[in-house]
């Protein structure tokens, strides 16, 4: 089976909050070696959230 181009990049976004699975992500991981943040919108809290890269 042929895996896609990012599959290996592709990352999950974890809400700080609530720890729902909300968002996935592409990550360089050659270039960045650090955990991704970001300020996004959880649908389950019904407000902007920091958002951490999770564990697969």
């Amino acid at each position: 089976m042929a895996q896609g181009k990012f599959s290996d990049n592709s990352i999950r976004l974890r809400c700080s909050v609530c720890k729902h699975v909300n968002y996935t992500v592409h990550k360089n991981r050659k270039a960045v070696d650090r955990k991704i943040e970001y300020k996004k919108y959880c649908k389950w809290c019904k407000k902007s959230t920091v958002h951490k890269e999770a564990k697969k």
